[in-house]
């Protein structure tokens, strides 16, 4: 297909099962469909929480490490980092003068991070929606692959392009969409029964894609469960239905029928279904923990696959600056 694709994601560390079947997957499936597909590493919105500099390196490339693990090819999509392409850096720039104060104020995400932290209220936070419509816009991507938590920003990105477009009487950015295979994006639950995975609950709540068999039955056995139904066909609560929804991601429709059937004869065995789930996530993630291992320390394909797609994300967003510059007065 000709549309064009962008997505990324922050270098926070180690992605876990909620990154990779909420946000890579799509990746990789689009890679073979979009003949313009565009994935990043989003280093250049991570400065918003002060990384420290070494840390911020290392996760760059950790995050480039599980892109190649996890079936990204350098060779079927442009596969880059934010800050390898200075043409983003200004475009956003431009952008700011787009965008108005209490539309960004407006965002819950920036309303969450104040709450969360209210010591670092900085610039960077309040126009994390511009620098993420640049990251589509310098592309003019048509498609972007996000979870349900990001529409409201390519909503956003869709106003900054038209205001755009209607500011300097052209027709040239198109309209971004959000886009995920099937009904609805994968939510992967997290360990503590409540919510989806997320590296901010802590270690323990995630399964990573790099850990060790080991750690995944440590963190699997203390899943959160309850003593059990008491009656046939019980109503699941929130935990008991987490742990269903892990099975129902890793094990074979079989496997689950049964310990459901067990569950609704109220005769579950948690410790049987979290050691199934463990077994089940261990061979799953074999082939992905086995590439992590391969490409770790081969500093220079790791290095040659970043500069093929800096090249060809600089080709791509030096004709889309080139044009706004023209168009908007600045030869």
């Amino acid at each position: 297909m000709k549309d064009i694709v962008v997505s990324g994601v922050r270098p926070t560390g180690k992605q876990h099962l909620g990154n990779y079947y909420g946000a890579v997957t799509n990746f990789v499936k689009m890679q073979y469909e979009y003949s313009n597909a565009y994935f990043f590493v989003a280093d250049l919105h991570s400065l918003t929480t002060h990384p420290n500099p070494e840390n911020l390196s290392l996760n760059v490339k950790q995050t480039l490490i599980e892109y190649l693990a996890c079936g990204l090819d350098p060779d079927k999509c442009t596969l880059y980092v934010q800050s390898d392409v200075p043409q983003i850096s200004e475009l956003y720039l431009i952008f700011n003068m787009l965008a108005y104060l209490g539309e960004l104020e407006k965002v819950p995400t920036f309303k969450e991070k104040v709450r969360d932290n209210p010591n670092n209220i900085n610039a960077g936070l309040l126009t994390y929606p511009v620098l993420m419509a640049v990251d589509i816009l310098i592309h003019n991507a048509k498609k972007v692959p996000v979870g349900k938590d990001q529409m409201q920003h390519i909503e956003m990105t869709r106003n900054f392009g038209n205001r755009f477009n209607h500011i300097y009487k052209v027709d040239y950015f198109s309209e971004p969409h959000g886009f995920y295979y099937g009904e609805a994006p994968v939510s992967v639950p997290s360990l503590d029964g409540i919510g989806k995975m997320s590296k901010s609950k802590g270690e323990n709540t995630c399964i990573y894609l790099a850990d060790e068999p080991d750690a995944i039955r440590k963190k699997v056995m203390k899943a959160t469960t309850d003593n059990g139904p008491t009656e046939p066909n019980q109503p699941k609560n929130e935990a008991i239905e987490n742990i269903f929804n892990l099975m129902k991601i890793v094990s074979a429709p079989e496997t689950l029928n049964a310990f459901d059937e067990a569950y609704n004869n109220c005769n579950i065995r948690y410790g049987d279904m979290k050691k199934q789930i463990a077994d089940d996530m261990i061979e799953f993630l074999k082939p992905i923990r086995e590439n992590i291992e391969r490409f770790k320390n081969d500093d220079t394909l790791l290095q040659k696959v970043r500069n093929q797609g800096k090249e060809k994300a600089i080709e791509s967003a030096s004709k889309t600056l080139k044009d706004v510059r023209e168009i908007i007065g600045l030869k």
